[in-house]
């Protein structure tokens, strides 16, 4: 902010303001050369110039390398607390759009693809798992164990139909092998 200078032929004056508090400043009479307080850089040494003048990136780095340093560089909480704000975001997203596209979607596409015995066991362990979690989680809920059950276990009680469809699918292509 410059200062705004009067001259007249007493000399050279900086003219009247007025304060932040609504108080008015007298013009104050200054040498010539005079420089105001706000306006004299401040002193920097050696080592601070130094420091000011080199690049921010190390040589050879670009501006998008450095974002994805930044994600690589983070701790494990860090890290877990990105996914959840990533799934946060997700959600907000009209899940049931997805739920039932994916109770209309064919599941056959995986089995008949696979023909390793073991890929379609291990497949079959895990579908197992799954349908005795659905299981589980209804009897709680019939029970009266689980009163308010959450967005997520209800995607998985709505699931549990196409998983026992999935896994007789995976039953009889092993049967005919």
């Amino acid at each position: 902010m410059a200062t705004p200078y009067v001259t007249d032929e007493s000399g050279k004056y900086i003219s009247a303001s007025q304060r932040p508090d609504g108080s008015w400043r007298r013009p104050r009479r200054v040498k010539d050369g005079y420089v105001p307080q706000e306006e004299v850089p401040v002193y920097e040494n050696k080592y601070v110039k130094f420091f000011k003048s080199k690049p921010e990136l190390p040589p050879g780095m670009s501006p998008e390398d450095e974002t994805q340093s930044d994600a690589a560089g983070l701790s494990k909480t860090a890290k877990r607390n990105m996914k959840r704000k990533e799934k946060r975001k997700q959600q907000q997203i009209p899940q049931e759009d997805v739920t039932s596209e994916l109770e209309h979607m064919t599941l056959t596409a995986d089995h008949h693809t696979t023909s390793d015995p073991t890929e379609r066991a291990k497949k079959m362990k895990n579908l197992r798992k799954k349908l005795r979690q659905v299981e589980d989680l209804q009897q709680k809920m019939d029970s009266g164990e689980l009163k308010t059950p959450s967005k997520e276990q209800l995607d998985k009680l709505s699931r549990g139909q196409a998983l026992r469809d999935e896994l007789k699918l995976l039953e009889e292509d092993l049967g005919d092998l």
